[in-house]
């Protein structure tokens, strides 16, 4: 498909499904040569839902890098493929600190947002405070879900928890030899989180609002120690 700017805008379509408002790259979608256009900065397509989520990620760390792709670029669209796994993760902020499973691994260290794979039978909101429970102890009530991400064949969906309880101790956990620790949100653009293109998220969102409707994202990211903020 092709990019367009305008100046230091980008062009896109304006769409709309059940949960509101989504823009596509000029000729993704079938069928919407009457779509109206409409023209986003940086800032505002870094916040935007932009489909198909793969081309999006290509084109928003170029852009964000000082490099905007002008022409054709591949047309990447992980939601049409079946997912190899589907997992659903708990965000659960308190006093400032988010829940996190940190991982020891070759000298370093690295962090990943509880949750694991939806069971069959089981939607994504009964799996996350499964999973919770599993990895950390806590118990809770299950909110917003606030992203769907898209990584490496796996379909993962985002939820924020009002967790209950406390942390329980190590050896009734099953979180494959990690370590539930909270980390406070204004850490992490900087920390090595997983998924690589949520964790500046969460710590905008936590200052600015929740989204209305779930970001969407690919996410191709496995070097997770560079910044990322786009």
């Amino acid at each position: 498909m092709t990019v367009l700017f305008d100046a230091d805008q980008l062009i896109l379509e304006l769409h709309h499904d059940t949960e509101g408002t989504y823009h596509a790259f000029p000729g993704a979608h079938d069928g919407a040569a009457d779509a109206p256009r409409v023209a986003l900065s940086l800032e505002e397509a870094l916040h935007a839902r932009i489909r198909p989520a793969g081309t999006a990620e290509t084109v928003l760390r170029a852009w964000a890098r000082g490099a905007a792709p002008q022409g054709p670029v591949a047309l990447v669209d992980p939601s049409a493929v079946p997912p190899v796994r589907v997992r659903a993760g708990a965000v659960v902020i308190r006093d400032g600190a988010v829940l996190l499973i940190r991982f020891e691994e070759g000298g370093g260290s690295h962090y990943e947002i509880p949750g694991g794979g939806v069971e069959e039978g089981e939607t994504p909101e009964e799996a996350v405070l499964r999973e919770l429970g599993e990895e950390t102890g806590l118990g809770g009530t299950v909110g917003p879900r606030i992203a769907r991400v898209w990584k490496d064949g796996r379909h993962e969906h985002y939820f924020l928890v009002s967790a209950t309880g406390e942390v329980g101790p190590p050896e009734t956990l099953d979180n494959y030899g990690g370590t539930p620790v909270w980390v406070p949100v204004d850490r992490l653009p900087a920390t090595p989180l997983w998924p690589r293109r949520l964790s500046w998220r969460i710590e905008h969102w936590h200052r600015t609002g929740w989204p209305e409707r779930p970001a969407e994202l690919a996410d191709s990211i496995t070097e997770l120690g560079p910044p990322c903020g786009w």
